[in-house]
């Protein structure tokens, strides 16, 4: 009896231990079970928000950033949103969509490119083509100008050639700015027979007052810049023109330098440009564009003007500027000509013409200068006030030149030799004898 008790009782403490192993594999075993049901549980519940972000994310693309980078291809004023997460900044995700708007952006850009350079060649062979036609028809009208002597004609064919040098003008810039060359080949020519032959070229262009500070009369330009600069000068004036009232005038000045350039520098009374136009004017005339310039950029219609001044500044080496604003808190343009584009004129063979301004002259050398009193003198009657002396109106040091100007028309010389005076008015007395016979010769007859 008692081996048979032994041995069950062995028998229920084995069976407990046992149960009580299974009891605790099974709780762990369970715990496990839960514990990859709750991770299972958090991955897809973080796979879900991950796809929700990712959704969100696809949808901002599509609705505002695309949109807004289209525009911001067109203007950089338009801004472009971020991110709508902002913790997929930096993430591969993020990289991912940034990356998505640079090959939009290129796409967008190479199809513009494209469609731009066709616009552009249309551009170009219709202003050449049409270009070619108005130079034969200014050949026609100078022609006629000189067969006919009525004045009536005459005025009228003036009215014509201003009209068609006008047309010229607008098909010229156009043509320069989509990569043509002026269309105009001309010799040396002196500078201020350049800037006088551009404003004769605008509409208005009586309100353009020239002055001509240049040191000597035989400054001018080599051939293969000339027309370039004419037409550069033409466009800033005629920027100054349209951006100020009609009865205001533009000062137009040919500035020497001591670094051997020569400057056209031109100033307006108008309402001046924002910073923002002024930025954006610098940029197109600077030249580092021309090459890369969109005709959308232009405007609609398309101001061709700073564009064609761009390319002539990057084609000949002349430099343009409008950073600073005028006297008259309006718009300054510098137009500068290195020394490599100047040359001396033979003023014998090719001189300035008369409409041309004249060099202003030259100051008086200082052993000229009067030097002022130190001290007024007293009046005779002991006051204290000045006495006006009278002017010596026939010092020849005191003769003023035209308009004004403080030079003297002839340098103060030695007093004449006596001789030679009554010579010269022995002959002038002997002119003037024989004109009075003539005169009453032919009275007589």
């Amino acid at each position: 009896m008692t081996a048979i008790y032994e041995a069950a009782t062995v028998a229920l403490g084995a069976t407990t231990t046992v149960g009580a192993v299974g009891a605790v594999v099974l709780a762990r075993s369970r715990a496990a079970l839960a514990a990859r049901a709750e991770a299972q549980a958090a991955r897809a519940t973080s796979a879900e928000d991950r796809e929700r972000v990712f959704a969100d994310e696809l949808r901002h693309l599509v609705t505002a950033r695309l949109p807004a980078y289209a525009q911001h291809l067109v203007s950089s004023h338009h801004p472009v949103p971020r991110l709508f997460s902002a913790h997929l900044a930096g993430t591969e995700n993020g990289q991912l969509f940034e990356a998505v708007l640079g090959q939009f952006s290129e796409a967008v850009l190479t199809q513009r490119r494209r469609i731009d350079n066709a616009a552009w060649a249309a551009v170009r062979g219709t202003s050449s083509q049409t270009q070619s036609v108005a130079n034969r028809m200014q050949d026609l009208i100078d022609e006629l100008q000189r067969k006919h002597d009525n004045p009536e004609l005459l005025d009228t064919f003036i009215g014509i050639d201003e009209l068609n040098e006008q047309i010229l003008r607008q098909l010229q810039k156009a043509a320069i700015a989509s990569g043509s060359w002026p269309g105009h080949v001309r010799e040396d020519t002196q500078l201020p027979d350049i800037v006088t032959g551009a404003r004769s070229r605008l509409h208005g262009y009586a309100r353009i007052k020239v002055n001509n500070h240049l040191r000597a009369a035989n400054v001018g330009v080599v051939g293969r810049a000339a027309e370039p600069i004419a037409v550069a000068c033409a466009e800033l004036m005629a920027n100054a023109l349209e951006n100020s009232s009609d009865d205001l005038p533009v000062d137009v000045t040919l500035m020497p330098t001591d670094n051997g350039s020569v400057s056209i520098v031109i100033n307006d009374a108008g309402t001046g440009m924002t910073a923002d136009e002024r930025a954006r004017g610098m940029s197109l005339m600077s030249g580092e564009k021309s090459q890369v310039l969109l005709l959308s950029e232009l405007g609609d219609p398309p101001a061709y003007g700073f564009a064609a001044i761009g390319r002539l500044v990057a084609d000949y080496g002349f430099q343009v500027s409008i950073d600073l604003p005028s006297p008259y808190n309006g718009v300054q343009a510098v137009l500068s000509i290195p020394a490599s584009l100047l040359v001396t004129m033979d003023e014998a063979k090719q001189p300035v013409s008369a409409i041309a301004p004249l060099p202003a002259p030259p100051p008086p050398p200082r052993s000229q200068r009067r030097a002022a009193p130190e001290s007024s003198p007293a009046a005779a009657d002991g006051s204290d006030l000045p006495q006006r002396r009278p002017k010596r109106l026939t010092e020849p040091s005191e003769r003023r030149g035209p308009q004004g100007s403080e030079a003297p028309l002839t340098p103060q010389a030695e007093s004449p030799d006596p001789e030679e005076a009554g010579e010269l008015w022995s002959d002038f007395e002997h002119g003037f004898n024989a004109a009075t016979t003539d005169s009453d010769t032919e009275d007589a007859t």
